[in-house]
C-alpha cells in the first residue's frame, strides 16, 4: 500500500512538471476560492458567536413592545421606566432584572479628561451577565455615586487596575468611587461598556422616565429555566395596557438574547431578519465560490483527458483495475486540494487586514485552532472529492485498445457537454453577481443623492454639556464673531434624528379623525434652527428671535399640514394635553430618522425651557480652512463652558453612517463578483489553452489554405463567447428576480434599467474575449510548418 501511494505521488509530481500551466491554474483557482470562502466564514463565525460568552444566555431576554398605530405597527426596544421594577415584583418567573441607560459621560481625574461609553444598570446586571472581576466586587453598587470600570478604562485613567476606592469626577459635577474592575468585554457582545454606574443616576437625569406615560429605557430580565415565555409576555402586556391610554393597543414580548444581534429588524411588528439575512446570503456566496473553483478543476481535468489517455491505457493493459485508477485520480485531486488549502491560508493572512478594515471588525484567524483546522481539512477533502470524483470516473473509463491504437477521444461525448455546462454555470453566477452589485450600488447612491430638504455640508453638532444650554446666547454670539460660523441653534435631537414622538390620541385638532392613531415627531428648536439647518418655508413664518414671543406657536412640515387640512392650516390650533398651540408656519418636508422611507409628520416648537428641553447644538460653518475653523469654534465653546472637551460630529459623516450596512453589502458583492469572474476566467483560460493545443494541426491546415489570423482567432473564440452569451440569458432573469425581491422593502428605490443588464453582459463578454483571444491569436500566428511537420 505504501509503495502504491508512493507511486501515485511520483506520478502526480511528474504531472506537475509536465503541465505547469494547467497545474498552476488548477491550484491557484482552488486556492483563491477557498481563501474567499474562508474569509466569509470567518466573518459569519464572528457574527454568529455574539453573546455566546454568557453562561445564562438562554435565560436572558429583553422586554420589547409593539404599538399599533392606525397606519402601521411600530416595534420599540425600550419600555416605560417603572415597568422593570413592577415586572420583577409581580411576575414570579422573573428571577433578575436590569435596566440599561446608555451614557456618554465625561470622566476626569487630575489632568486627564475624556468621554467614555457605558451603561447605568441595576444590581441584577452582575448576576445576569456575570462579568469577571479582577479587582474588587459589586458590593455597595446601590450607592448612587459608585462605578465599576473595565480593565481598559482603569488603565487609561490610572495606569493600573489597582483602583478600588479611588474616585473619578463625572460630568464635572460629582465624584464617583470605584468599587471594582472587570475584564474588558469581548468585541462580539451586544452590551459592551467601559463603565457601569447605578441606574438611579440615569433616572435623576431623566425624570420623565418615572412616568408610565413615556418609554425610553432598555429593560432586560432573567427568567427561570422552566419559565413559559408566552405566559410572561401576556402578563407584561396586561400590566402595560392598564397603566396609560397610550398602550391601549400595545403588546409586550420577550426577545431572547440569542436573537439580539442577528434578528434585530421588524416590519409592522413582525421580525423579518436583520444581520442574519446577510450572513445567509454571503455564506451562500462562499459555497458558490467554492463550487465554481471546483468546476475549474473538473473542466481542466477532463480537458486533459487525451493527454492522460495513454497512461490509462498502459495501466489497464498491465492489469490495473478501474477502482485503482479511480482511487489514484481522486487522491491526486485531494493532494492538489490540500496544496490549494495551504496557499489559501497564506492568501487569508495577506487579505485579512484589508478585510477587517472593510468590515470594521478584528476577525481572529488561527488556522491551528481545532475548529479552524477541522474546517480547513474538511474543505480540503470536500473540494478534492467534489472536483476529482467525476474526472476520476471519466478518465478511468477509457477503452485501452482504442487509446493505444491512437484513436482520438471525441469532444462531442458527455464530458464535452458537461464542460460546457460547467462554464455556463460559472458565468451565470458571475453575471448575476455583477448585476446585483450594480443595482445595490445604484440604490445606495439613489438614497445618498436624495434631496434631504436641508444642507448637510459644513454642519456639525455637539451635545449640550454642562451649562451650554443656559449660555447658548453667549455661545452663539461668540461663534458669529469669529467670522467662520454662519449660524448656530439648539434642538432636542441631533440633525438627522427626531427622538420625541406624540400621537393623534394625545394631539387633536378640528376635523381630526378620532379613530386614527398616527405617530408624529415633536422637536424643540431655537429660532435660529431654520437658518442653521437651511430649511425652507412653504407658507407662513418661522419663529421670532425672542423665544418667549412664540411660547404658544408651532411650525409643522408639509406632511403634517396635509394631515390637518386639505387647505392652508396656518392660523389653526392644535391641542396637546391641556395646551393649545397655534400653527404659524409650514416648513418644506425634510428627511430625518429613516432615509429610505417617506417623510414623517413633524411639529417644531420653540420651548422657552432651554436647560431641560434641549440636548444638542448645531453649528453651520462657513467654507474655509477646516482645522482653523474648528479651533476657533472650540475656543468659544470652552470659554463659555470650561472643563468640557469639544466633542462633535459632522452631519454629512453621520449621514454616510446610515448607509454602512447597504454600502458594505455592495462592496462585499462587488469584491466577490469580481473574484468569481476571475476564478471563472482562470478555468476559461485553461480550456482555451487546451482547445488551442488540440486544434494545432487544424489551425495549421486552415492557415496553409489561406485562412487569415483574424478568422482563425474568431473561430477559436466563437465557442466560448456562445457559452458566455447563454450564461447572460440565464443570469438576467435570475438577477432581476433577486433584486426585485430586495428592492421591494424600500419605499424610495431606484429603477432596474435594461442598460444595467446590458452592460453587465457586455462586461462578461469582453472579459471572456480578452481571456480567450490572447491564446487564440497566439495559436493563429504560429508557423503552420511546425504544427504539420509530424504528420
Amino acid at each position: 500500500c505504501t509503495a502504491m501511494l508512493k507511486n501515485y505521488f511520483t506520478i502526480l509530481v511528474r504531472g506537475f512538471r509536465k503541465t505547469p500551466l494547467f497545474t498552476f491554474l488548477n491550484i491557484a483557482g482552488l486556492a483563491l476560492g477557498i481563501a474567499c470562502a474562508a474569509l466569509i466564514f470567518l466573518w459569519a463565525e464572528y457574527e454568529l458567536g455574539f453573546d455566546h460568552q454568557y453562561a445564562k444566555r438562554n435565560q436572558l431576554y429583553s422586554i420589547e413592545m409593539n404599538i399599533d398605530y392606525s397606519n402601521r405597527i411600530d416595534t420599540y426596544y425600550s419600555i416605560p421606566g417603572p415597568m422593570g421594577d413592577a415586572a420583577r415584583t409581580d411576575i414570579p418567573e422573573i428571577v433578575n432584572m436590569t435596566r440599561l441607560g446608555f451614557g456618554h459621560e465625561l470622566f476626569a481625574v487630575q489632568d486627564k479628561a475624556n468621554y467614555e461609553h457605558g451603561f447605568y444598570v441595576d444590581t441584577g446586571f452582575f448576576s445576569m451577565y456575570q462579568p469577571e472581576f479582577i479587582r474588587g466586587n459589586a458590593a455597595g453598587f446601590n450607592n448612587p455615586h459608585t462605578l465599576v470600570l473595565s480593565e481598559k478604562m482603569a488603565r487609561k485613567f490610572f495606569a493600573t487596575t489597582d483602583v478600588v476606592g479611588k474616585s473619578l469626577r463625572v460630568d464635572n459635577q460629582e465624584d464617583y468611587t470605584v468599587l471594582g474592575v472587570v475584564k474588558d468585554p469581548p468585541p462580539n457582545v451586544s452590551v459592551g461598556f467601559d463603565w457601569l454606574a447605578p441606574v438611579s443616576n440615569f433616572y435623576d437625569k431623566n425624570r420623565w422616565l418615572r412616568s408610565w406615560g413615556t418609554y425610553g429605557i432598555i429593560t432586560q430580565v432573567e427568567l427561570r429555566p422552566d419559565a413559559n415565555t408566552t405566559k410572561v409576555s401576556t402578563q407584561l402586556t396586561t400590566m402595560l395596557r392598564s397603566k396609560a391610554p397610550l398602550y391601549a393597543h400595545a403588546d409586550c414580548f420577550l426577545w431572547p438574547m440569542e436573537k439580539w444581534h442577528l434578528y434585530d429588524h421588524f416590519t409592522n411588528g413582525k421580525p423579518d431578519g436583520g444581520l442574519i439575512t446577510f450572513i445567509r446570503l454571503f455564506s451562500t456566496i462562499a459555497w458558490i465560490i467554492l463550487f465554481i473553483a471546483c468546476i475549474n478543476f473538473m473542466n481542466l481535468a477532463t480537458a486533459r483527458a487525451t493527454q492522460r489517455a495513454r497512461e490509462v491505457g498502459v495501466r489497464k493493459t498491465l492489469g490495473a483495475m478501474r477502482k485503482a485508477l479511480v482511487a489514484q485520480f481522486i487522491l491526486e485531486s485531494i493532494l492538489k486540494s490540500f496544496v490549494a488549502v495551504i496557499m489559501a491560508v497564506g492568501l487569508v493572512y495577506l487579505a485579512l487586514p484589508a478585510f477587517n478594515t472593510l468590515l470594521d471588525r478584528q476577525l481572529p484567524f488561527t488556522p491551528l485552532a481545532p475548529e479552524h483546522l477541522a474546517a480547513l481539512v474538511g474543505i480540503g477533502l470536500l473540494c478534492g472529492l467534489i472536483a476529482g470524483t467525476y474526472p476520476a470516473f471519466y478518465l478511468s473509463s477509457f477503452n485501452p485498445v482504442a487509446v493505444l491504437k491512437g484513436q482520438q477521444i471525441s469532444m462531442n461525448n458527455g464530458a464535452g457537454y458537461i464542460r460546457k455546462g460547467l462554464v455556463v454555470t460559472q458565468f451565470t453566477v458571475s453575471v448575476t453577481l455583477i448585476v446585483c452589485t450594480a443595482i445595490i450600488y445604484r440604490q445606495v447612491q439613489h438614497i445618498r443623492s436624495r434631496d434631504l430638504g436641508y444642507d448637510k455640508e459644513h454642519l456639525l453638532n455637539t451635545s449640550l454639556q454642562g451649562k451650554m444650554a443656559e449660555h447658548f446666547n453667549a455661545i452663539r454670539s461668540g461663534l458669529l464673531q469669529t467670522g467662520v460660523v454662519a449660524d448656530a441653534a439648539i434642538s432636542s435631537s441631533p440633525a438627522l434624528q427626531m427622538w420625541m414622538t406624540v400621537t393623534t390620541k394625545e394631539m387633536t385638532w378640528a376635523g381630526a379623525d378620532p379613530n386614527k392613531d398616527v405617530k408624529m415627531c415633536w422637536e424643540n428648536v431655537s429660532p435660529e434652527y431654520f437658518s442653521t439647518m437651511g430649511l425652507r418655508l412653504s407658507e407662513g413664518r418661522a419663529f421670532y428671535p425672542d423665544i418667549k414671543a412664540d411660547s404658544g406657536d408651532i411650525v409643522v412640515n408639509e406632511t403634517m399640514a396635509r394631515m390637518i387640512s386639505t387647505k392652508s392650516c396656518v392660523g389653526q390650533y392644535v391641542t396637546y394635553g391641556h395646551e393649545r398651540y397655534r400653527i404659524v408656519g409650514i416648513v418644506k418636508d425634510y428627511l430625518f430618522n429613516d432615509m429610505y422611507a417617506s417623510v414623517s409628520p413633524l411639529i417644531l416648537y420653540c420651548s422657552p425651557e432651554t436647560s431641560r428641553n434641549y440636548g444638542f447644538l448645531e453649528i453651520r460653518l462657513k467654507p474655509g480652512d477646516l482645522p482653523a475653523t474648528l479651533s476657533k469654534v472650540e475656543a468659544v465653546i470652552k470659554a463659555n463652558n470650561p472643563g468640557y472637551p469639544f466633542d462633535y460630529q459632522f452631519a454629512d459623516e453621520q449621514f454616510e453612517r446610515l448607509f454602512t450596512l447597504e454600502a458594505r453589502v455592495g462592496e462585499f458583492a462587488g469584491i466577490f463578483s469580481m473574484l468569481t469572474i476571475f476564478i471563472s476566467c482562470l478555468g476559461l483560460f485553461g480550456l482555451a489553452a487546451y482547445t488551442a493545443e488540440r486544434k494545432t494541426k487544424e489551425i495549421g491546415i486552415r492557415k496553409v489554405l489561406g485562412a487569415s489570423t483574424t478568422r482563425l482567432a474568431g473561430l477559436l473564440s466563437k465557442e466560448f463567447l456562445q457559452l458566455v452569451a447563454l450564461s447572460c440569458a440565464i443570469a438576467f432573469p435570475l438577477a432581476w428576480g433577486f433584486m426585485h425581491h430586495w428592492l421591494k422593502d424600500y419605499a424610495y428605490r431606484t429603477a432596474m434599467h435594461w442598460w444595467i443588464f446590458a452592460l453587465a453582459g457586455l462586461a462578461a463578454m469582453l472579459i471572456a474575449l480578452l481571456t480567450v483571444s490572447v491564446l487564440a491569436i497566439r495559436a493563429a500566428l504560429a508557423n503552420p510548418v511546425n504544427s504539420l511537420r509530424s504528420e
